[in-house]
């Protein structure tokens, strides 16, 4: 089997592209992946990593406003549909997916030309506009959330699958769970608060965060915090006694996030797509801070689809303080009955064998 796989930008676009590629070498390892990305976003450096080779092409998003930059970067994008043809044809796949960023456009676009099936996957809740614009033109939809599909209008061809993650649900026994909290440097005795705000870090998070660690707010709980690499520098000058501190740990980037989320009791996140996923396999209460200003506030419906099972709570960027997040933090934790029931609550939506049915999908379309 001959793969392009189309997916640029960010890790909650790459990872499930890296992991549906994975997936096809594992079942049919003769198989041939090319990627297809820009070069400015994290595919120079996961997708090699990974493995993988990646071509990259000119893609922005297409913009009706009117300036010399955005007529710049359309001419820009319609020259990358243009070199994806090229290598469309270069390379003569079987089938093309697309996981996300602009170059899924291009990528469909030169697909259909040659009559080459194509997948697109979504992973929000919120389809975004290149999901809307390019659904006619797909084979197949592949969504994350239940939710997505009634936002797609033809639904025809739409499929729920689920996102793929490394995230896996751990059944620590109380020994395991206590000995895992003690490798982060943290006890057993008190509820563990993990918070993060993806690998770049969330300031209005971190802002918060501080204030309730500097002024000892955390009484009845211990905090598991990533402040993100980039802010991570910035968060000790701010802490009193960083070195002193007793019921936190803070740690620039969370490299085994399966161990800790599983072990933690509690998290605190922004609501991306792939965070949603992460959170509803392991089955733990959420606070979710959508990130504002994203097209559609994709992370707002991102975090209703736990909300509304009754497994988080949303608290909106513009009415975050110290205050207000502690008290929704303490307003959980002393009701263990309720993180109980929150835990469960976000097992109900948590998709299993989802690469198994992306793989299935794959075999569908090529014959």
């Amino acid at each position: 089997m001959r793969v392009i796989v189309a997916a640029a930008g960010t890790a909650g676009h790459i990872n499930p592209a890296l992991a549906i590629a994975n997936k096809i070498k594992k079942e049919s390892p003769s198989s041939e992946i090319l990627f297809l990305g820009t070069d400015r976003g994290l595919e120079n450096d996961l997708v090699p990593r990974a493995g993988f080779e990646l071509k990259t092409i000119e893609a922005y998003g297409l913009s009706k406003k009117i300036s010399i930059d955005t007529i710049k970067k359309n001419i820009k994008t319609l020259k990358g549909v243009s070199q994806a043809k090229k290598i469309v044809k270069e390379f003569a796949p079987d089938i093309v997916i697309g996981t996300g960023g602009y170059i899924c456009g291009a990528a469909i676009l030169a697909a259909n030309k040659y009559k080459i099936p194509t997948i697109l996957h979504e992973s929000n809740a919120f389809p975004g506009k290149a999901v809307k614009m390019l659904s006619k033109k797909v084979s197949t939809i592949l969504v994350s959330f239940e939710a997505a599909k009634a936002r797609i209008s033809n639904k025809a061809n739409v499929k729920l699958t689920g996102t793929p993650t490394k995230i896996k649900k751990l059944d620590l026994s109380k020994s395991q769970k206590a000995e895992a909290i003690k490798r982060l440097g943290l006890k057993p005795e008190k509820p563990v608060v993990l918070v993060f705000g993806g690998s770049q870090g969330a300031k209005a998070i971190n802002d918060s965060v501080i204030k309730i660690i500097n002024e000892k707010l955390n009484k009845d709980y211990q905090i598991m915090w990533a402040p993100g690499p980039i802010q991570y520098d910035i968060v000790k000058k701010e802490i009193n006694n960083i070195s002193k501190l007793e019921a936190v740990k803070i740690v620039p980037y969370i490299y085994n996030m399966e161990e800790v989320m599983n072990a933690c009791d509690l998290i605190i996140s922004r609501s991306g797509a792939m965070t949603i996923t992460e959170i509803s396999i392991v089955g733990k209460p959420a606070i979710f801070i959508p990130l504002p200003n994203v097209s559609n506030d994709h992370q707002v419906y991102n975090a209703k689809v736990l909300e509304n099972v009754g497994a988080a709570k949303i608290l909106l960027n513009e009415n975050l303080n110290k205050d207000t997040l502690n008290s929704l933090v303490e307003e959980i934790i002393r009701n263990p009955k309720q993180m109980q029931e929150m835990a469960e609550n976000a097992r109900k939506i948590a998709i299993t064998n989802v690469e198994d049915k992306i793989y299935e999908e794959i075999k569908r379309l090529v014959k």
